[in-house]
């Protein structure tokens, strides 16, 4: 008798728990922010404030799909500028941010879902610059540019390199064709296709010094099963193509 009422008592509690699993997937939904990152994230209108569908590139696409897959509610909003948004997924439960890079020192600030795609970390120059560099301390000597708030400035930071920063990265660009900096430190493809929207091509890489795969970062107060659902919807993607199929569209 004992022994069938705590199976019953067992099989209730699976179903009372399962249900309550079912009520967080319906009912939640995660606030997503991103910046104009092209080609991962941009305005369709190249505003600094866009919504919904006015919003696409290669990150916007996977992220989309990868939330339909799973079954995930979410709006997304892209905003600027990125400090503000890092800040909001830091510290707001339910909030989330894309593309950025998963390192050492962010590890344990949120909870990952990736990755969506590379970012080679280089320096750029002028087609008609005569720089060469063996290492990022060859680059020391010279004027360097940079995102502000970004992890590659950041790191640039943490090797005591001296750079400028720009509130937009394609200013960096603008800045490389006018000589008012020898070098732009950017990710690759970003400061390729960012130059290309400027009207600027010719660049060429002076050093590849670093890379580092992108990422969905999420506040840590986001359910483990949400995160689960949307990493093993990437994980499909993947190993269907879906995601490959995306990166060569845009590029």
């Amino acid at each position: 008798m004992l022994k069938r009422l705590l199976l019953a008592l067992g099989g209730t509690l699976a179903l009372l728990a399962g249900a309550a699993r079912a009520e967080v997937s319906s009912d939640y939904t995660v606030v997503l922010l991103t910046e104009n990152f092209p080609p991962y994230n941009m305005a369709i209108n190249g505003k600094n404030f866009a919504q919904e569908d006015n919003i696409d590139g290669i990150a916007v696409d996977i992220v989309r799909e990868m939330f339909r897959r799973a079954g995930v509610k979410y709006n997304l909003t892209l905003r600027f500028p990125w400090d503000r948004i890092y800040k909001l997924a830091l510290e707001k439960p339910g909030y989330g941010v894309f593309v950025t890079a998963r390192l050492p020192e962010r590890e344990e600030l949120f909870r990952w879902v990736g990755p969506i795609g590379p970012d080679d970390w280089v320096m750029l120059a002028r087609g008609d610059s005569q720089i060469s560099l063996a290492s990022l301390d060859d680059a020391k000597r010279y004027r360097i540019g940079a995102y502000k708030g970004d992890a590659i400035a950041e790191y640039l930071v943490e090797k005591g390199v001296e750079h400028s920063t720009s509130l937009r990265d394609q200013e960096n660009a603008r800045k490389l064709q006018a000589g008012q900096i020898d070098l732009w430190a950017t990710g690759d493809p970003a400061g390729r296709y960012l130059a290309r929207q400027e009207g600027i091509s010719g660049l060429k890489t002076v050093l590849r010094f670093d890379s580092a795969e992108l990422y969905l970062a999420l506040n840590r107060e986001v359910p483990d099963e949400i995160v689960g659902r949307l990493q093993s919807a990437l994980d499909k993607m993947r190993s269907e193509g879906f995601v490959e199929d995306i990166l060569n569209n845009y590029l």
